[in-house]
């Protein structure tokens, strides 16, 4: 009984400690906090990974002062500019397989 109370106290005690190696994951995580949504925590590091960090954090900034937002995370994806602070992706083209035509008799 001892050795499972231990093992889910110490399951606890992982779950709290910082797994943070890189700054954008930083800065993501104080963005999700910025804007009251930790449930997409891993959307936030992603855009302060592939955007413009400085734009991101004044446009949360901005919103988390306005005071009649209720849903701050859906607000800020909604005025996130189209290209401006993450980079379009483009599909990369499938090369195709060679199709041979029979003749028709």
């Amino acid at each position: 009984m001892d050795l499972g109370k231990n093992y889910l106290e110490e399951l606890k005690k992982r779950y709290i400690r910082s797994r943070i190696s890189k700054r954008y994951q930083a800065m993501g995580l104080e963005l999700a906090r910025i804007l009251n949504d930790r449930k997409h925590k891993s959307l936030y590091i992603k855009l302060m990974k592939e955007g413009n960090p400085a734009r991101l954090m004044w446009l949360a900034a901005d919103i988390a002062d306005r005071k009649n937002i209720t849903n701050m995370g859906a607000y800020f994806m909604k005025l996130l500019p189209k290209g401006t602070i993450l980079p379009v992706r483009r599909k990369k083209k499938r090369q195709g397989r060679l199709r041979l035509r029979r003749k028709k008799k």
